[in-house]
């Protein structure tokens, strides 16, 4: 069943990619959608039987690399940490895959498409279920691959090529320093196995690496080397920059990579690696800060983005930087509840934001939206259901949605660190919740409320989704309502040491989980102050005074340009890396290549080799008199070389 759970939708992939002229358009959805939803179904069965069964195993397929001592095998490794993630990946990407038969009916590439859709939830679930941190790089490198496929799908659109290639390139600035983290795993343990390393990683706790004569802590430099990598794939502060422009792609990839994939990997893998973030403190510092700064500064960004897609991802990159800094505190089972409930919600926002777009005829800018509410009932309420979760909503001690349970744990075990970043990610954590709950709000009330801003043609032909693209969302509705309630006694509760066994490890004075659970009533109580609170000042400023955003927008301009720009990252990477590299590369071509290599090379010689044709072609004129004179001239000249020869004799 293990291998069914990770196989089935390379299957898919494999058929609907291979063979999508045979089976055709239906066959390739149903075939994929089929084996994803079967997928799933054994995963929500291998959690049962890991977690509750206390079962957790490792099955080995076959020896893949043995050089001398660079050896292991490809294996599955099936505990409970793995356990989650399968349920989530499997799980929303089947919802995704019966999404997008509606969503994508009518495009010329729906094979293609679905193949794209399975191939990457495989490599998503090679990624998870890794025993050693080279198969953990296939799959890694797998989701970036697949990431471009799909967010360049429409590769007719040149935006959409530039966002792929955006997504690739700045991912591949992690990679490079996860690749070497791999590398300097290896040289201070002797092997990549999982398991191995982990034994092993109290021993060498104090060890030192030597880099050009300088004695570094090796594993402080192991896990910023690997935490490099997370910070690309999981758009965290300074390489977050391809996560929103990857909403070229179409809705169903935006809500895969968003809610299940690619972004969750970097979360994923700090957490699987939590004994050797456990070895250094300076790592799990780091990770707090970038954490919080990522949650805090992408949210203001999302408080005056228009296009509806553009604000669920910077509020994506947000609820990513809770889940870093839960890790980076020691709660790395608060950032995996999180990671588990965030799935159901977000992937509900982004399909629930197709639904959006379907109806007003592929438009996404909310300023161009409005008075829709009673024509799309069912995506009004699926939206109004996956806001709530995201912000938070509930009463402490009483009852919630989903994202009230998690990121309320994540806050409270980030006070309780009682640590300088502890503090500094809890107050970073209460703004990112108050700006939050103003986005959400404001996307609702832009989207279904008020006065219609849409042209008359577009507003007139405002209809509900197919019930193929709705009742797949109800799936992730009742996660977003009950998955923290029901999970939490397991995840971050009593339950948890029975819960997550031995797949999680967290060093003996690191207790700010436990301790969060005794925090003061105002710590608990303060997101939801501050969630209402963003309700409340959303309500205001686009229900009861639409003019005061433009108002504020003029007298607060200056932090208004910050928040409408992006903080400008994008116009400081052209000026720092684009164009210079667009100008080396430009000076390589003409003065490198064109001057010198092709000058003296090829270019060189066939511009002698022309010269010398030329001229001998002079002598080639056609002319008879030409010819007889030539022939004159050399019989004067041999007659006067054997006259003066003969009289020298």
């Amino acid at each position: 069943m293990e291998v069914a759970t990770v196989f089935l939708p390379l299957l898919g992939a494999i058929i609907a990619g291979l063979f999508g002229r045979f089976v055709g358009d239906r066959g390739a959805s149903i075939v994929t959608c089929v084996l994803l939803t079967v997928s799933g179904a054994i995963s929500w069965f291998l959690l049962f039987d890991i977690t509750v069964g206390g079962n957790p195993r490792t099955i080995e397929l076959f020896t893949w690399i043995d050089v001398d001592a660079f050896e292991f095998s490809w294996a599955l490794k099936m505990d409970q940490l793995t356990a989650v993630m399968l349920v989530v990946v499997t799980t929303i990407s089947a919802v995704v895959h019966w999404y997008s038969i509606g969503y994508m009916h009518g495009d010329p590439g729906i094979p293609r498409f679905f193949a794209y859709l399975s191939l990457f939830t495989f490599f998503m679930l090679m990624l998870v279920s890794a025993d050693n941190l080279v198969q953990l790089f296939f799959g890694w490198e797998g989701v970036g691959l697949c990431s471009y496929f799909l967010i360049g799908f429409w590769y007719d659109r040149p935006s959409a090529n530039a966002a792929a290639i955006k997504a690739f390139l700045v991912n591949r600035i992690g990679d490079f320093g996860f690749a070497l983290g791999i590398f300097a795993v290896f040289v201070l343990f002797g092997t990549v196995s999982l398991d191995t390393i982990f034994d092993a990683a109290e021993a060498k706790a104090q060890a030192q690496l030597v880099f050009l004569g300088v004695e570094f802590h090796a594993i402080t430099i192991i896990c910023l080397l690997l935490f490099m990598g997370a910070m690309g794939k999981s758009a965290q502060l300074g390489l977050h920059t391809w996560l929103p422009d990857a909403m070229e792609g179409p809705t169903p990839v935006s809500a895969l990579i968003h809610a299940a994939t690619m972004v969750t990997a970097g979360v994923f893998m700090v957490c699987r690696l939590s004994p050797l973030f456990e070895q250094s403190e300076v790592a799990l510092a780091v990770v707090t800060v970038v954490g919080a700064l990522t949650a805090f500064v992408t949210a203001t960004i999302g408080l005056t983005q228009n296009d509806i897609k553009r604000v669920i991802a910077y509020s994506t990159c947000s609820q990513l930087g809770y889940m870093f800094f839960a890790a980076g505190v020691s709660a790395y089972s608060a950032a995996m509840f999180h990671l588990f409930t965030h799935g159901f919600f977000k992937a509900l926002l982004f399909l629930g934001s197709g639904c959006v777009i379907h109806a007003m005829s592929d438009e996404q800018d909310m300023r161009k939206m409005g008075g829709i509410w009673k024509m799309v009932p069912i995506t009004y309420a699926l939206m109004w259901i996956g806001s709530l979760s995201l912000a938070g909503i509930g009463i402490p001690g009483v009852a919630g949605f989903a994202g009230f349970y998690s990121k309320d744990v994540i806050l409270e075990s980030a006070w309780a660190a009682n640590t300088g970043v502890g503090g500094f990610a809890f107050w970073l954590g209460i703004l990112a919740a108050l700006m939050t709950a103003f986005y959400s709000w404001r996307l609702l009330f832009m989207t279904f409320h008020g006065e219609t801003r849409a042209d008359e043609k577009t507003f007139a032909h405002v209809h509900e989704a197919p019930k193929i693209m709705w009742v797949p969302l109800l799936v992730l509705a009742a996660g977003a309502v009950v998955a923290g309630a029901l999970g939490y006694n397991a995840f971050v509760g009593e339950g948890l040491d029975a819960f997550w066994g031995e797949s999680i490890f967290v060093a003996k004075g690191h207790t700010a989980l436990a301790d969060a659970h005794s925090a003061p009533y105002w710590v608990k109580a303060l997101p939801m102050v501050m969630g209402v609170g963003g309700i409340g000042l959303a309500y205001w400023m686009y229900m009861a005074r639409p003019d005061v955003p433009a108002l504020w927008a003029e007298r607060l301009r200056p932090l208004y340009l910050l928040s409408y720009n992006k903080w400008w990252f994008d116009e400081l990477y052209e000026r720092m890396f684009v164009r210079p590299a667009f100008y080396l590369g430009y000076g390589f071509w003409v003065s490198g290549d064109g001057a010198l290599i092709d000058g003296i090379g090829p270019d060189g010689i066939a511009a002698v080799t022309r010269r010398i044709a030329n001229r001998a072609s002079w002598l080639q004129s056609g002319y008879l008199y030409h010819y007889a004179f030539a022939m004159l001239i050399g019989v004067v000249v041999l007659v006067t070389w054997y006259m003066a020869t003969g009289s020298g004799g």
